[in-house]
């Protein structure tokens, strides 16, 4: 199991949580990629169905890819165990704190979306916050360019989020959007 990280909590160290909510770095973009496809389709689903409660769905899923990369998302775990080891493409690594802070901002807004439609009846408002996730993701899934990303690269820039979080990546805008 290899030594425990200094900052390691003993119930992290024995019950395996050190290793089970940590997020990858670095990220597969092509993986990244392929789970934005799929909110994408779930998100357009959920609005062409009317079946809202499927939001509840998407914001788990960005709930756990936030605590724990893949490992406790459907969609994650069936990009990166399935799908994409099977396509004949080169991994192209980027840095994991920017992607899990865009998972993150898509987990607000999904959850934002669920509590909207199914507590308060409020579906034209659900409708908005959906939207946003289609293009956000449709972003990242067609272009691979990650919204979450570049404002994650803005506000280490502004000195809001320090460099230590992502020294390699101090300058995400920097990096090229296309692989």
């Amino acid at each position: 199991m290899g030594a425990p990280s200094a900052r390691a909590l003993p119930s992290e160290v024995i019950l395996g949580f050190d290793k089970l909510l940590a997020f990858p770095n670095p990220v597969n973009e092509v993986s990244a990629r392929l789970v934005a496809g799929g909110v994408v389709l779930l998100t357009v689903t959920a609005i062409v169905t009317g079946q809202l409660w499927i939001t509840v769905l998407i914001a788990y899923g960005f709930v756990a890819r936030v605590l724990a990369g893949p490992t406790l998302s459907p969609l994650g775990l069936l990009v990166t165990k399935v799908i994409t080891p099977r396509l004949p493409v080169a991994p192209r690594y980027v840095p994991g704190p920017p992607k899990r802070f865009a998972q993150g901002i898509g987990a607000v807004i999904s959850i934002a979306a669920a509590v909207l439609t199914l507590a308060l009846q409020m579906n034209a408002a659900a409708y908005a916050f959906l939207g946003i996730l289609i293009a956000a993701a449709t972003l990242e899934a067609v272009f691979a360019f990650c919204v979450g990303c570049w404002a994650f690269g803005f506000l280490m820039r502004v000195g809001l989020i320090p460099d230590a979080v992502c020294e390699q990546c101090s300058d995400v805008s920097a990096r090229p959007v296309h692989p």
